[in-house]
């Protein structure tokens, strides 16, 4: 794995969960195109992400990752957008306050169009269909036309991401994100939830410390970031022609950058060591993420993290964990142990959803028990081992959808065909977002109490 990367080297590896193109000199026409468009991310902002990753790494801050689990081209709208920086910048300041620490701001956002299937072929009735494998491939529309993957969506895609990544910039430093209006940032239909006292104390205590600080002389006028923050995206970097379209030398260091999303992911489908997904992954700069599922053995993890970040360097690697409620005891554990004993730098992330999927009055769902339990038992076994328990990544969005069953409004099997509207796995809505936040902050507080006990005893 030490030979020579280039951005295209991955296309003389073995790949994994490609879509079949009917017409490849089309393809190749439109990634030249993309070739030629402007960065959607630039290599600074990268870098900056790193670097506050590195802090995580070092168990000085908390990631906070997630978003919708494929974007789709006919939700795209200002509102949604807004609704989902809103829900994410009030899971932000709860944690914030639970924690005691920065917390990093990642999206799954502007770039999260591809998603990998365990079929490549979908079937209804007497009709088989290939797979959908999201917008930037093909239609959702179970036709034959829709599900031809269509390299032109690839456009598509990347005028979306840049129309999003506008807004996003935005609302996060324009004033929107000021601390101010922590009691402006509650969605509509939460404001009768269980979470809505909690979260308005919350946002008391906050404005009564703003109050504070502004009689001593310190405002958002003359402190900026008590009212801009630092929102990175993120998406698995699943198409990689896409990807190395959009992979571009940065001009103060000479190093190759993903300019599609600030960090990119690699899926527990395609992280083969000797793969394309991993060959191009280990050539860019960018912060990576690498799911890590229940068949990744210890010492399969310490392969990828050595081609992955052979320099070991703080911020570069976040681990992703996703093994499900009842499997998260038996396989985190060696992980944990078989990292720290090597001494390598990474941030543990808890994926809760993905290894808590289930099917229920035919629509996959996920019980948010599950997903609960699945962070409880990451927290307590880094607890346990000593490790910094670094972060959670989720599926989640603003809207008031009925995907995930369970939370404190109790959502049932038979409450899931009011507003089931994911185009692939169901995500948490805000109401049950902001309640995982307020539960987390709970744990990270008693992890703090815990230590403060150990340091006094």
């Amino acid at each position: 794995m030490a030979q020579t990367w280039t951005p295209n080297s991955w296309r003389q590896k073995p790949i994994q969960q490609v879509p079949d193109y009917p017409d490849l000199a089309v393809l190749d026409s439109v990634e030249a195109r993309l070739a030629k468009y402007p960065p959607l991310v630039f290599a600074g902002e990268a870098r900056r992400l790193r670097s506050a990753l590195a802090n995580v790494a070092e168990g000085r801050g908390f990631l906070l990752q997630g978003g919708d689990c494929a974007e789709s081209f006919a939700e795209h709208g200002a509102d949604t957008i807004r609704d989902f920086f809103r829900a994410f910048l009030q899971m932000a300041v709860v944690l914030t306050f639970g924690a005691q620490q920065p917390v990093v701001k990642v999206g799954r956002i502007a770039g999260q169009f591809a998603k990998p299937r365990s079929s490549g072929v979908e079937k209804q009735g007497d009709m088989t269909l290939p797979s959908y494998r999201g917008d930037i491939i093909n239609g959702i529309e179970f036709t034959e036309e829709a599900r031809v993957p269509n390299p032109e969506r690839q456009v598509m895609a990347y005028r979306q991401s840049a129309a999003t990544l506008n807004l996003l910039r935005a609302f996060a430093m324009g004033g929107y994100a000021n601390l101010e209006n922590v009691h402006q940032w509650m969605l509509g239909f939460v404001k009768d939830s269980p979470q809505a006292e909690r979260y308005r104390k919350l946002a008391d205590r906050i404005s009564e410390t703003m109050d504070f600080m502004k009689a001593i002389g310190i405002t958002a006028e003359n402190h900026p970031s008590l009212r801009e923050t630092d929102f990175f995206t993120s998406h698995e970097a699943l198409l990689l022609g896409y990807e190395q379209a959009l992979t571009r030398v940065d001009s103060t260091s000479g190093d190759w950058y993903a300019t599609s999303g600030h960090m990119i992911w690699i899926g527990d489908r395609t992280r083969q060591p000797d793969h394309a997904h991993i060959e191009y992954c280990r050539g860019i700069k960018n912060p990576l993420g690498l799911k890590c599922g229940p068949s990744l053995t210890a010492d399969g993890l310490l392969e990828l993290i050595d081609i992955l970040n052979p320099a070991n360097e703080a911020g570069r690697l976040t681990l992703i964990c996703r093994f499900g409620h009842d499997k998260v005891a038996e396989h985190l554990p060696r992980l944990i142990r078989a990292v720290e004993r090597e001494g390598k730098k990474v941030v543990w992330s808890c994926d809760p959803m993905h290894g808590n999927t289930i099917t229920l009055n035919n629509y996959k769902t996920r019980p948010f028990e599950r997903i609960l339990s699945e962070v409880e038992s990451f927290f307590q076994i880094h607890r346990a081992e000593g490790s910094h328990p670094g972060g959670i990544h989720i599926e989640m969005t603003g809207n008031d959808v009925t995907e995930c069953t369970g939370g404190a409004r109790a959502l049932s099997g038979d409450d899931l065909a009011d507003r089931y509207h994911t185009h692939c796995d169901p995500r948490l809505n805000a109401d049950q977002a902001l309640e995982l936040a307020f539960l987390l902050a709970e744990r990270m507080k008693g992890g703090r109490d815990e230590k403060k006990m150990v340091v006094n005893g």
